[in-house]
């Protein structure tokens, strides 16, 4: 990922008003992205901002405008109207990407723009820090390493602010200890971190800067219990804060049903599931004996159909002998009759 390097340029734009704090120049590395934020005054809120290209101010050209974005990608703006900052973005730095202003609009009169210059290079910058972005805890400390090749005095800023140039100092009440913990690493530690401590800061060499914003926030507590009323440590599952006690106390609700759900004991399931198994059982061999006795009765008429039966006749009839002509002799005949 490329890395992104960012700079706060700070300047007025009130006629007769100079800026307290000017990041103007910054060592970056050939083929990354830089994203600068220019601060204006409030009463420029609804102006429109815009990035010109350019050493001279007379000529230099606009590469991206608040209303009217660059087509092909290479530069960005966006505008924090809030914060009263536009922050413009340069991606893919070449050699010829080098000198810039952050300019204002001014509605029937001359324009007001800051120069600002990017020092490209194909090797290793100048100076830079581990991270453009960092975040610390109320309360805790926080340590920045700038990594430098020169041999010009260091110092930590607080843009509009002051610097600490020695070993040690303060920074709007916060202590800050500087020192060589490295060769070529200048090292900056900030104690007791408060919520106003968030803001951007800069290391220092010579006449190169670079930038890094810190916010300092609470610390979430990922290791509480539902039944712990602690909102950071919920505020990580939404986005990032409740507005009202009644949001907080249904988030917490909806949480404790799933955690019981979660630890419910299977050990409870035991009894009915025998229950249910023994039921199951009982019916089944009542029915196999059924089915067994349905099945001998249906054997049986099978059986009974299927026999061989044989039904008898008899019938007398008288005959006459020789020797007693005139005389009736009983017979018999059978007649026998096979049924299948």
């Amino acid at each position: 990922m490329p890395a992104h390097l960012t700079v706060l340029l700070i300047f007025s734009v009130l006629k007769g008003v100079h800026s307290t704090t000017i990041v103007s120049k910054v060592s970056v590395k050939a083929g990354k992205s830089i994203s600068i934020p220019c601060l204006y005054h409030y009463q420029y809120t609804d102006h429109v901002k815009y990035l010109c290209k350019g050493y001279f101010w007379p000529s230099c050209r606009h590469a991206v405008k608040t209303n009217k974005p660059d087509p092909s990608g290479k530069y960005l703006i966006s505008d924090d109207k809030k914060q009263q900052i536009f922050t413009v973005t340069v991606n893919h730095l070449t050699n010829q990407n080098t000198h810039y202003w952050c300019v204002v609009e001014i509605n029937n009169g001359p324009d007001h723009g800051q120069y600002f210059q990017l020092l490209v290079t194909n090797g290793t910058p100048s100076l830079y820090v581990d991270h453009q972005r960092i975040t610390g805890y109320i309360g805790e400390n926080i340590t920045i390493r700038c990594h430098h090749s020169n041999s010009g005095e260091m110092k930590w800023c607080r843009l509009g602010r002051n610097c600490v140039t020695g070993s040690s100092g303060s920074i709007d009440g916060t202590t800050v200890t500087a020192h060589m913990s490295e060769p070529n690493v200048f090292t900056v530690t900030m104690s007791g971190l408060k919520s106003e401590d968030s803001g951007w800061y800069w290391c220092a060499e010579g006449d190169i800067q670079i930038p890094l914003y810190l916010t300092v926030t609470e610390k979430f507590n990922t290791t509480t219990t539902p039944t712990t009323i602690s909102i950071t440590s919920h505020a990580v599952a939404g986005n990032g804060k409740f507005t009202t006690m009644e949001q907080w106390n249904k988030f917490t609700i909806v949480e404790n049903k799933q955690h019981r759900a979660s630890s419910f004991p299977p050990k409870i399931l035991i009894i009915p599931l025998s229950v249910l198994i023994v039921i199951v059982i009982v019916v089944l061999f009542i029915w196999f004996i059924l089915r067994h006795k349905q099945s001998k009765a249906e054997s049986s008429a099978t059986a009974m159909v299927g026999e061989e039966v044989t039904y008898s006749e008899v019938r007398t009839k008288k005959k006459c002998s020789p020797k007693a002509e005139g005389k009736e002799t009983e017979v018999t005949y059978s007649v026998l009759a096979n049924l299948y």
